[in-house]
C-alpha cells in the first residue's frame, strides 16, 4: 500500500438558500408533502419557460468570490441530457463550457470551477414494496457545483477540505450546508498511482456519502480496492461506485459517463448570464470577514491559542458572541474560556450580561462554579447576574468559620480520602476542594478553602 498514493478531486453540490427554485417561483421548503412544491416549469409541462432566479445568481457569485474564484462576466446555461425518472424534462439545466467562475483556491486545494445548475427530483426506494416513488419537490432547486482539482492525497486531507469549504459557505450565508437534508452533497473522484508517478491513474467516482466521516471511509475503501486490483495485475475500470456505509464497502453502480454522453448544448430558452463589473464588486465588498482572516486577527488581537481560535472561528455566531463579550469585559482570555463551551443555538444571555457575570468572577464576588449556576438561571429568567446571585444566595462565602464547617462535614463524609490526604497524598486536595464547593453549592471561596485545607 505504501508504494501507492491516493489522488482525490471532489465535486460538491450545494443547495442555495433561496425561497423559490432556480427557474420558477415554486417554493424550496424542505420537508413538504411530496410533489406539492411544483409547477408547470419544474414539471416540464409543454409551453412552460424558465426564468432565472436573481437571488440564486447573487448567492452563487458570493460563494465563488469567497472561494477566490474569477467570476466571469458572461456565462452560459446548457442542457445536460439524460433520462431518469426524477428528471421530468429529460435534461438538467446546468453550465458546461462557460461556467460562472473558475480558478479558485481553498485550503491549499485548487478549485477548477463553480457553476450554477438545478437539482433533480428524488427517487425513494423504501416507501413502497417493490416500487420506487418519485418526489419532485427538489426538482429545480438552485445549486452550485464546486469542482476541485485532483490536489488531495489522502482521505483525511479531503475531509479537512470539506470542513473548510462548509465553514466558508456558512460564513457567507449562501446555504445551510446540511448534509442530512441534502443541502450539501459530495461526489469523490479517486484514483491510485505508484509513488513518484505524475500521470493520473484511472479514476472512479464514489457517490452516496452523506457525512464527512463517510467520505473519509469511502475514499479509504476505494483506494484499498484499486490498489488490490493494480497489485494483482488488473486494470481499474472507470465507473461510478456507491458507498455502502453499513457494510463499509464500495460497489459498482454503472459505467462512468463522459461529457459527450450528456450531449450538452446551450439552453435555447435562457439568454447568456451577463454580469456587470459593478455588480460583482458590490457583492465582493459586502462579503463578511472569512474564517482565515478572522483566525489571523484573533491571533494578533487577542493572543489566543490556535486551539481556542479554531473552536471559536468554527461557529460564526459564536465567534461574534465571543467578540462582543471580550470587548465588554476587557478580557479576551476569560471570554474565550467561557464561550468555547457554549453552543450558538443557546445564546439567550446577551454578551454584555455575560461580561457582567464574568467580571463578578474576576473580582472574587462569586466562584466559577456559582457562575455556571447563575448563567443557567439567566438563560431562563433573563435577569442580570447580580440579581440572580442575590436571589440564589450564591455570592462567595469567605469567612473561615463557615468554610471550616463545610470542611468538617466533607471530612466526616469522606474519611478514607481525608486520611490519605492528611497522610501526604496531596493530589487529593483538588478532590476535597471540589467536594466543599459542591456542599456549599458553589458559594465557598475556593482559594481560602485551599488555604484552610493546608492547615488541617
Amino acid at each position: 500500500m505504501s508504494n501507492y498514493e491516493m489522488v482525490v478531486g471532489l465535486e460538491v453540490h450545494v443547495q442555495l438558500k433561496t425561497k423559490t427554485k432556480a427557474f420558477c417561483d415554486s417554493p424550496t421548503t424542505f420537508g413538504a408533502e411530496p410533489n406539492v412544491n411544483t409547477c408547470p416549469v419544474c414539471l416540464a409541462l409543454p409551453g412552460a419557460l424558465p426564468v432565472l432566479n436573481a437571488h440564486a445568481v447573487e448567492l452563487a457569485v458570493r460563494a465563488a468570490l469567497a472561494l477566490g474564484c474569477n467570476v466571469h462576466r458572461t456565462s452560459i446555461f446548457a442542457r445536460k441530457n439524460y433520462f431518469y425518472p426524477d428528471l421530468p424534462k429529460g435534461y438538467q439545466i446546468s453550465q458546461y463550457d462557460r461556467p460562472l467562475a473558475t480558478a479558485g483556491r481553498l485550503a491549499g486545494v485548487g478549485i477548477t470551477r463553480v457553476h450554477m445548475e438545478e437539482d433533480a427530483g428524488k427517487s425513494i426506494h423504501d416507501r413502497y414494496t417493490g416500487a420506487t416513488a418519485i418526489d419532485l419537490n427538489r426538482a429545480g432547486v438552485p445549486l452550485i457545483e464546486i469542482v476541485s482539482e485532483p490536489d488531495m492525497r489522502s482521505a483525511q486531507e479531503a475531509r479537512r477540505y470539506l470542513q473548510t469549504l462548509k465553514q466558508v459557505l456558512e460564513y457567507v450565508d449562501v446555504s445551510d450546508v446540511d448534509m442530512e437534508k441534502g443541502s450539501l452533497r459530495v461526489d469523490a473522484n479517486v484514483s491510485a498511482r505508484r509513488m513518484g508517478e505524475t500521470k493520473l491513474g484511472t479514476k472512479t467516482e464514489v457517490k452516496n456519502m452523506n457525512t464527512f466521516s463517510g467520505v473519509e471511509k469511502a475514499l479509504e475503501a476505494e483506494f484499498v480496492r484499486q490498489v488490490a486490483v493494480l497489485e494483482s495485475g488488473g486494470r481499474v475500470v472507470q465507473q461510478t461506485m456507491l458507498w455502502d456505509g453499513a457494510k463499509g464497502e464500495v460497489r459498482p453502480a454503472r459505467s462512468k459517463e463522459e461529457s459527450h454522453d450528456y450531449r450538452y448544448f446551450p439552453e435555447p430558452d435562457l439568454p447568456p448570464l451577463v454580469l456587470s463589473d459593478s455588480y460583482i464588486e458590490e457583492i465582493r465588498r459586502a462579503l463578511p470577514e472569512l474564517p482565515d482572516a478572522r483566525r489571523t486577527r484573533y491571533r494578533e488581537q487577542y493572543a489566543l491559542s490556535d486551539q481556542e481560535i479554531d473552536e471559536l472561528v468554527a461557529d460564526q455566531p459564536l465567534a461574534a458572541y465571543f467578540e462582543e463579550t471580550a470587548t465588554a469585559l476587557g478580557d479576551a482570555k476569560s471570554a474565550a474560556n467561557w464561550v468555547r463551551g457554549m453552543s450558538s443555538s443557546a445564546l439567550a444571555v446577551r454578551p454584555a450580561q455575560l461580561a457582567e457575570l464574568l467580571a463578578m468572577v474576576k473580582k472574587g464576588v462569586i466562584s466559577h462554579t456559582a457562575a455556571k449556576t447563575i448563567f443557567d438561571d439567566m438563560e431562563k429568567s433573563g435577569e442580570r447576574a447580580e440579581r440572580v446571585a442575590d436571589r440564589l444566595g450564591l455570592r462567595k462565602v469567605g469567612d473561615d468559620d463557615t468554610l471550616r464547617q463545610w470542611i468538617v462535614e466533607v471530612k466526616a463524609e469522606n474519611p478514607t480520602e481525608w486520611a490519605r490526604f492528611v497522610a501526604g497524598e496531596t493530589k487529593l486536595q483538588k478532590l476535597l476542594v471540589g467536594l466543599v464547593m459542591k456542599k456549599s453549592k458553589g458559594k465557598a471561596d475556593p482559594q481560602r478553602v485551599n488555604e484552610l485545607l493546608l492547615l488541617h
